[in-house]
């Protein structure tokens, strides 16, 4: 049985095809309050040449702009890729109240894979995970995209 994807995951998918149209790695992110979307990003790496500018990094700087504090932990982060370690470190720092992930990602993954950041003792805050939405969708446009380019 097939569910309909949440509106948030759906629009992160189409940010992170508009991001492969502009040859960037298709990963995108949507933060929502509630039921409303506060701000969305897609990977921007290559065109700001700003290693950092992850989509997750790039949607929770506008959060925190939009809103006007660090703290945003009445919202949820909605990201086609699991998060790398400094994603999610910074997710954990934002004190984001739920992560909700797509594909997992075994090579550079932060938060089931690699450092498993939330797991690590150091770890302040931990968001509810849920990864697996939109992961078939996700997948399918990273794997596109890196056989475009091999």
């Amino acid at each position: 049985m097939s569910f309909p994807l949440p509106p948030p995951m759906r629009r992160a998918l189409e940010l992170a095809a508009e991001a492969a149209a502009d040859g960037e790695v298709p990963v995108g992110a949507v933060v929502t309050r509630g039921e409303t979307i506060v701000a969305e990003a897609r990977n921007a790496m290559r065109g700001s040449t700003d290693p950092t500018a992850h989509a997750e990094m790039v949607a929770i700087r506008a959060t925190g702009e939009k809103l006007g504090t660090s703290r945003l932990d009445e919202c949820t982060i909605w990201v086609t890729l699991e998060p790398c370690a400094m994603c999610a470190a910074a997710i954990g720092l934002a004190r984001f109240k739920e992560l909700r992930f797509g594909a997992e990602d075994p090579k550079g993954g932060g938060v089931v894979h690699g450092a498993r950041i939330f797991a690590q003792p150091t770890c302040h805050h931990r968001p509810d995970l849920l990864g697996g939405i939109g992961e078939a969708e996700s997948a399918e446009l990273l794997r596109g995209f890196f056989a475009e380019r091999r």
